[in-house]
């Protein structure tokens, strides 16, 4: 023993106390994402948020310059149509519960469609998507897109998509959706018939076609106090954290 160094017995309390430190900061950690109770995958901190101070809600538009305009034209071109617009896929589409829905959810089900035309029974004939030029779509963008275009064109959902700078005329877009000189019968557009995966691009849009709505006047924006709705990437950026948190998880984990 009196060999020993004379500084081995500090460093050994010195590393004692530091693997005490360690082993409580761990268990804090743990302890903060540990859910609440049984089967909920929340961490315990999201419970302590108020819902109105973390999330301050803002009031703001469904629908952006484009697709207001996209909705006048079907408005006008299909009157005897049911026109709505930023549906969620989960609103129009069934899925088998074996798997886990939360899941299919979080992967699609939360994604809205921009446009869908119905009939009369809310049937859904098809889907228009207001998207932008494929050199400005980021690679997430370009990678929801065609996961909504995989779902919709399994689901038998014919899905048209404009370029948000060339929009189609109502008589075009009428044709493109009803069919040629709209000659498919009642069952075909209903939904029961062939599906059309992809619409065209269509021609210009006609100027008396996209009626100027006073809301769309800068004045009335800033006098109504509306908002530009959340733009199309916010999803690729939820889903960017979203994948980031699990990524976070699975390192904690491995720890």
């Amino acid at each position: 023993m009196d060999d020993l160094p004379q500084w081995l017995p500090v460093a050994i309390v010195v590393v004692a106390i530091a693997v005490l430190v360690a082993v409580w900061f761990a268990s804090r950690k743990r302890a903060a994402q540990a859910p609440t109770k049984p089967g909920n995958n929340r961490p315990r901190g999201l419970d302590a948020l108020d819902t109105l101070q973390s999330w301050a809600p803002e009031r703001s538009r469904i629908l952006t310059g484009s697709e207001r305009q996209a909705f006048a034209v079907l408005r006008k071109a299909l009157p005897e149509h049911m026109i709505l617009a930023q549906v969620p896929l989960a609103r129009f589409l069934r899925v088998p519960t074996r798997n886990s829905y939360n899941e299919w959810m979080r992967r699609v089900g939360q994604l809205c469609a921009d446009i869908l035309v119905c009939n009369s029974s809310s049937e859904v004939i098809a889907v228009i998507e207001i998207r932008q030029p494929p050199a400005q779509e980021s690679e997430r963008g370009v990678k929801r897109h065609a996961r909504m275009d995989r779902v919709l064109t399994a689901a038998g959902i014919a899905l048209h998509v404009w370029r948000e700078d060339v929009l189609p005329t109502p008589a075009a877009a009428r044709e493109a959706i009803l069919g040629a000189a709209a000659g498919l019968s009642p069952h075909e557009i209903s939904g029961g018939g062939q599906a059309r995966p992809f619409g065209m691009a269509g021609a210009p849009l006609a100027a008396s076609a996209l009626p100027l709505l006073e809301d769309d006047l800068p004045e009335a924006t800033e006098l109504h106090g509306h908002r530009e709705p959340p733009p199309s990437t916010w999803f690729d950026d939820l889903d960017g954290a979203e994948t980031d948190r699990a990524r976070l998880e699975e390192d904690v984990k491995s720890v």
